[in-house]
Parts: C-alpha cells; sequence; structure tokens
C-alpha cells in the first residue's frame, strides 16, 4: 500500500502508524533498542519501501525533541570517529537498495545483530573495561549501521552495540545518539524525496498528524530513563536490540 492521500488510509494503518510515533519518541528520549517495533508497525501499515520514506521524517522531529533534552550529554569525539563510515555505508545503501532481496537482506542483518549481542554479553560477563580502538571495529559497525539505516531505519541496533562497546555511559548514550541521527536523517532527507521518490508532499502532512504521538513518547521515555539504573540500562539495551534482531526475522 503506497501513501497517495490521506483519506486512502485505513483506520488499522492509523493506529499502527500512531503507535509506531509513540515508539519513535521513547526511542528517541532514551529507550534504546525499541526501533525495529516503530519500523514493523509501519511495515505492517504500508509498503516497505514507501513505509522507509513516511519514518525518515518521523525520527527527524524525535532527534531534535532529543538533541534539544540532552544536548549537553554529547561526546563529539564519538560522532567524528563514527559518522564518516556511516555515511559510506549511506551511499552504499542508495546504490544497492533498489535491487537487493528483502528476505537475504533481513536473515544476514538479524543474524550479524545477534551475534554482536551476544559478543557484548560475553565482553560484559569478562567485566572488562576496555574498549576496541582500532578503526576497523568503527570502520565495519559505521558502514554496516550507514547500510541498514538507508535501507530499513535500523542502523540504531548497530549504533547501540557501536556506544556499548565503547562503554558510553547511559546520558551521553542518548546524548551521542540525538545529534548523530539527527545529522544522519536530516541527510537521507533529499536521498528519500529524489532519488527513491517516497517523501511526498501527501507523506509529510501525514506526518504532520503523528507528531503528537511523537511528543507522547519522548514525554514517556525521558520519565522512564530517569529512573533506569545505569547497569540495569545497558542489559536492556541488549535485551532489547536482540528482540529487535527476532522480529526483523518474523515480521
Amino acid at each position: 500500500m503506497f501513501l497517495t492521500t490521506s483519506f486512502d488510509i485505513t483506520l488499522t494503518a492509523w493506529a499502527l502508524a500512531f503507535t509506531a510515533a509513540i515508539v519513535i519518541g521513547l526511542s528517541k528520549a532514551g529507550i534504546k533498542g525499541i526501533a525495529i517495533v516503530n519500523v514493523t508497525l509501519m511495515a505492517l501499515a504500508f509498503s516497505a519501501k514507501a513505509s522507509t520514506g513516511i519514518v525518515v521524517p518521523l525520527l527527524v522531529v524525535g532527534d531534535i525533541f532529543a538533541v534539544i533534552y540532552y544536548n549537553r550529554h554529547t561526546r563529539w569525539s564519538h560522532i567524528v570517529k563514527f559518522l564518516p563510515w556511516i555515511l559510506v555505508g549511506i551511499v552504499c545503501g542508495v546504490l544497492i537498495g533498489n535491487d537487493l532481496d528483502e528476505g537475504v537482506f533481513k536473515i544476514a542483518m538479524a543474524i550479524i545483530i545477534l551475534v554482536s549481542v551476544i559478543m557484548m554479553y560475553w565482553w560484559d560477563r569478562r567485566k572488562s573495561k576496555s574498549v576496541p580502538t582500532h578503526w576497523l571495529f568503527a570502520g565495519l559497525v559505521g558502514t554496516i549501521a550507514g547500510i541498514t539505516t538507508m535501507i530499513g531505519n535500523l542502523g540504531g541496533a548497530f549504533s547501540n552495540i557501536y556506544f556499548l562497546a565503547m562503554r558510553v555511559p547511559k546520558n551521553e548514550f542518548i546524548g551521542t545518539a540525538a545529534w548523530l541521527f539527527l545529522i544522519i536523517n536530516v541527510l537521507k532527507l533529499p536521498l528519500h524525496i529524489f532519488v527513491w521518490e517516497t517523501i511526498t508532499v501527501e507523506t509529510l502532512l501525514f506526518d504532520l498528524k503523528l507528531i503528537p504521538g511523537i511528543i507522547l513518547g519522548v514525554f514517556l521515555g525521558i520519565r522512564l530513563v530517569k529512573i533506569i539504573k545505569e547497569d540495569f540500562y545497558r542489559k536492556m539495551i541488549l535485551v532489547l536490540t536482540a528482540l529487535g534482531a527476532i522480529m526483523i526475522l518474523i515480521r
């Protein structure tokens, strides 16, 4: 189902889209790892490719709220190191996105995420305080994050893995990710408008009606983050990221 006018949208699609907007707000406020839920809901409401164009402007709105609230916690050194590789991945995603078999892509991505989560869990069990310093780690994870964020708005899972590996504290994790994805999603807008043509006047008007859902999600997410302890937050991200990978396989 490609979005043409707001009058063509069924009540079920509206409900799924509004729920997805709330999830976007929760994710941007710091409940990382649940972004796959909004992607899944939007894909159920609309066709997979069309849904990516609907989601990206909503992500930008959520990123703006997150940047406003968590800006003081941003660590730009991580963004400078990670962002260039994500941009490389986005270019790759644009080039291969039209011809890539979605089934193969989903399976490969889910396996990579699950293996990465298992590695992070093993790393935590060792109680090691060391972090990856070789450029190849940022290069590999960043490139995959760029490809997946362009094709399916799923780069968050790989950024989670990167920031967890860097042992970034909770608030700095959220603040740094907020700026990182604001930059990324703004850069994706013209690609969706002029290359894939998945963002139109109609989709933007539809997105405007979903903004209250994002605001509600951000408000709830900020309150939840305040009461979640640092150690539990790290474990929660690992679990939610793993569940997201499983959802990719079964959606």
